[in-house]
């Protein structure tokens, strides 16, 4: 009897939370779900969903998940097609959520690598298919794509199809990766649906909403599928948590930074920011990019009122000012919003640029309607799904675009040089 109340709460769980989350406004109808199985050309064995991220400077980080044991965390890599004269080994874990058992999750830590470099590696033993990678380059200029809310329904397959035509060298993705919500398989869903990216460029994620996966009594540690699942480089950084870190690349200091997990004045991550900035040598990374989930200046009638906003940005807007952040993107919201350079709610030259870019493509809908009038420091706005691209062509210049995902075609609809520095006090 309580095996079936659980199936029950867990299948329930999902319908809820949706429920709730449409009652402060009216979405769209999205496209269908996808869900993605185990390809009949792989076994038990056979590496999936194959995904990579930047650690330090020189090595990447190549994690995937096998459906039995005995597979080992090893993985051969050279520079040429079939040929694999460098290897690595790394770490295998598990994890349990109430009734589900994960795969066995490899992680292993490949270099020092080449810039620039196309790397062909397999995953565990010998008959593992050969994926490759390319890494970013050593300086400018670097192109980044950047897209949040994805989840896994045929906008967001529209999307990756625009992403992966983009040739860009490394992904940002600000929360709500697979909208599992709970059901565990969605993860692995999830994987399979990106890997052909996932496994051929660096995606430096962080978490949203959608990862926390709490339930009272049932299971009450926060994010275990998240951080179990997607392993991001927060030691390097001096962090003691997967939910925020930073990295370096290619002239660029990248601030991820967790929008549920404490983050008030004298709290861990708070302290860690801090910290974080006053090592930044502008000298070496002149363009300064934070990542969050829950956007700190928003018009859409979506998600206004929330804690995770208002406070986050109470608590370090004023640190990014002084750091002279460039660029703050965010989730969340299913639309698409861009803001001019703000400081406490005005416009400040000396400010960051705030983008919106939830609209990866979740099963959620678009968030379709928007405060009116629409204030003064949003320049541009639009509930449609679709992506950014951020091209940094040097220290000094880089432009942002967004692509609508308009009846399947990439159309670029809002575009803009950003300049760099752009004031001095």
């Amino acid at each position: 009897m309580a095996y079936i109340k659980v199936h029950v709460l867990l299948f329930l769980l999902p319908i809820i939370l949706a429920i709730e989350s449409s009652l402060s406004y009216e979405r769209p109808p999205p496209r269908k779900s996808t869900f993605l199985s185990l390809s009949q050309d792989l076994d038990s064995s056979s590496p999936q969903q194959v995904h990579i991220s930047m650690v330090g400077e020189d090595k990447m980080r190549i994690s995937w998940i096998t459906e039995d044991s005995g597979s080992p965390a090893t993985v051969k890599y050279g520079t040429s097609p079939g040929s694999y004269p460098f290897s690595a080994n790394g770490e295998t874990t598990k994890y349990r959520y109430i009734l589900y058992k994960s795969g066995e999750i490899h992680n292993v830590v490949i270099g020092p690598l080449k810039p620039n470099t196309v790397y062909y590696y397999i995953c565990g033993p010998f008959t593992s298919p050969e994926f490759n990678f390319k890494t970013p380059p050593a300086g400018f200029p670097i192109k980044f794509a950047v897209v949040g809310d994805l989840g896994q329904t045929d906008w967001t397959t529209s999307t990756l199809d625009h992403i992966s035509k983009s040739n860009y060298d490394v992904m940002l993705l600000p929360g709500d990766l697979s909208y599992a919500d709970t059901m565990q398989s969605l993860w692995d869903s999830f994987g399979r649906l990106v890997e052909p990216l996932s496994s051929h460029r660096p995606w430096m994620v962080t978490q949203g909403n959608h990862e926390v996966e709490k339930i009272p009594i049932l299971h009450s540690q926060s994010f275990t599928s998240y951080n179990a699942r997607w392993l991001m480089p927060f030691e390097q950084s001096g962090s003691t948590s997967n939910l925020y870190y930073s990295f370096e690349v290619s002239g660029l200091h990248i601030i991820m930074l967790g929008s549920y997990t404490d983050f008030g004045p004298g709290s861990a991550q708070y302290n860690w920011l801090k910290n974080d900035l006053n090592k930044i040598d502008r000298k070496k990374t002149p363009w300064l990019i934070v990542i969050v989930h829950a956007p700190w200046y928003n018009s859409n009638t979506a998600h206004q009122g929330e804690y995770e906003s208002y406070g986050m940005k109470s608590s370090m807007e004023d640190l990014l000012f002084k750091a002279r952040v460039d660029i703050v993107f965010a989730g969340h919201v299913h639309a698409y919003e861009r803001f001019t350079r703000v400081y406490k709610d005005k416009a400040n030259n000396c400010g960051p640029i705030y983008i919106t870019i939830g609209d990866g493509g979740n099963r959620e809908g678009l968030a379709s309607k928007y405060q009116d009038p629409k204030p003064d420091i949003s320049i541009f706005r639009e509930a449609s799904f679709g992506h950014g691209e951020l091209d940094v062509v040097n220290a000094t210049h880089a432009q942002w675009s967004w692509h609508r995902n308009d009846d399947d075609e990439a159309v670029v609809a809002d575009t803009i040089w950003i300049t760099n520095p752009s004031c001095t006090l």
